[in-house]
């Protein structure tokens, strides 16, 4: 059983930031990409940054030079570092890792239960 869970989302102001942090814990034998998605209301999911085993990240244009992803392998953990927060960053932010659980098993996207980030003064 494989389980993602977030930490880290709040209240800020405009111009503030946040530290979005996810552990992945269970039954886990490699991981692939690990990456933040956010969901506004009315609005579709979208990826914010995705970052691979090896370092390499993409980011969203609207979050370029904002947002810092970053990730420990030891720990299975990815981080969202927010900076220079909008009122366009509010959202309800959700960790994604794509993993295979054990020997055999195929790649699979797993989700995290959502935290919720609100920028406003």
């Amino acid at each position: 059983q494989v389980q993602l869970v977030e930490s880290g989302g709040g209240l800020v102001q405009p111009g503030g930031s946040l530290r979005l942090s996810c552990a992945a814990s269970g039954s886990i034998l490699s991981i692939h990409t690990m990456g933040w998605y956010r969901q506004a209301p009315g609005k579709k999911r979208e990826l914010v940054a995705i970052i691979s085993n090896s370092g390499s990240t993409n980011y969203h244009d609207s979050v370029k030079g904002r947002f810092t992803i970053s990730r420990d392998n030891a720990k299975n953990t990815v981080y969202l570092q927010m900076n220079s927060l909008k009122p366009e960053d509010t959202a309800v932010y959700y960790c994604n890792a794509n993993l295979r659980a054990t020997e055999g098993d195929p790649w699979y996207n797993y989700w995290g239960q959502g935290t919720q980030v609100t920028v406003s003064s």
